[in-house]
């Protein structure tokens, strides 16, 4: 009952937006990173920071795409002083993020806020990231991981910086409703080889992930938030499930569930204002590391199932995260 309440809440019944573009400060001087920018509410997000002057590196694999967004956000707004630039990096391979981090930290000395925005819904069935793993639990679990760790020092040294206002540098991750309403019993599991299982519906895999990325938000809060346990650092950490949206993402999905989800949809727009509000918010601190964030732009961990905060408070969490950083060892 308490995921029907939660599922109507996060969908339905949504207050207005409190922090949107008209609320978001000058962003000149601050640089950004979001994957996926440059389609669904990842673009959104771009297009309300570059009519800010921010800096933002538009992450993805696809650089005809991202040209076209940025080409667009450009002549949409010929006023700007922010500055767009596409990065390379494949989220389900490996091997291409180091080399995009190396690129960044080249041509940047800060990163005010990353968004992990990207991921993947419900592929064909069996199918693989680069490296053998469910295409899902790779892409929007592994590969972030990985992206974020090695991000970890200039996201550090940006928090140390005297320009820097406390609560500002943070790390924002991309999770879902599916977090709560599919994802298996403790969220993740993990079979006998230590791997997380693989489920019989991409649906539950999918939902596995997302409560992963929920997970991997809570875990780097725990490591390297104010109160870290590995170093103390005023980087905040939070997941977020953006609302039921009209995007790419649903390009796998059959056509029963595509019809239900165009059923509860909003525009991608609306998305992009529960992903500002998670990284750029004032309402947002150092003391909410961990949190989840629900549509447009609320705290709502207290919402969540219980064995998914049992698994973030038993260990389950740090698990993940381990698992996470053993399979990317070689990568970093």
């Amino acid at each position: 009952m308490n995921n029907f309440r939660s599922f109507l809440d996060q969908s339905f019944f949504i207050p207005t937006p409190t922090f949107t573009e008209n609320e978001l400060p000058d962003q000149t001087g601050k640089v950004h990173i979001v994957t996926g920018g440059y389609v669904g509410c990842g673009f959104q997000l771009v297009r309300f920071l570059y009519q800010k002057n921010a800096v933002i590196y538009v992450a993805g694999r696809s650089k005809d795409k991202a040209d076209l967004a940025i080409k667009e956000l450009k002549a949409e707004f010929p006023t700007s002083t922010g500055r767009l630039e596409f990065l390379t990096v494949d989220l389900s391979n490996f091997s291409t993020i180091k080399p995009a981090v190396q690129e960044f930290t080249t041509k940047e000395k800060r990163l005010d806020v990353l968004t992990n925005n990207a991921g993947v819904m419900t592929p064909p069935v069996g199918s693989k990231d680069a490296h053998g793993h469910e295409q899902q639990m790779g892409t929007n679990c592994i590969g972030p991981f990985l992206f974020t760790k090695l991000l970890l020092p200039i996201l550090r040294q940006t928090a140390t910086l005297p320009d820097t206002p406390q609560g500002s540098v943070r790390v924002t991750w991309g999770s879902s409703s599916v977090a709560f309403l599919t994802s298996p019993t403790d969220g993740v599991q993990f079979d006998n080889t230590g791997n997380p299982k693989i489920h019989d519906t991409p649906m539950t895999d999918y939902g596995q992930s997302k409560a992963g990325v929920f997970f991997l938000a809570n875990e780097f809060a725990r490591r390297y938030g104010p109160n870290g346990a590995e170093s103390k650092n005023n980087i905040v950490s939070v997941a977020w499930n953006p609302g039921n949206l009209r995007t790419e993402l649903q390009r796998h999905t059959g056509s029963f569930q595509h019809a239900f989800i165009s059923l509860i949809s909003h525009p991608a727009k609306m998305g992009a204002y529960t992903e500002l509000f998670s990284g750029w918010s004032p309402d947002v601190t150092l003391e909410h590391g961990g949190a989840f964030v629900i549509p447009w732009g609320r705290i709502g961990t207290d919402n969540l199932r219980p064995d998914l905060l049992k698994g973030r408070d038993e260990g389950l969490a740090r698990k993940l995260w381990d698992w996470c950083d053993a399979e990317t060892k070689q990568y970093t």
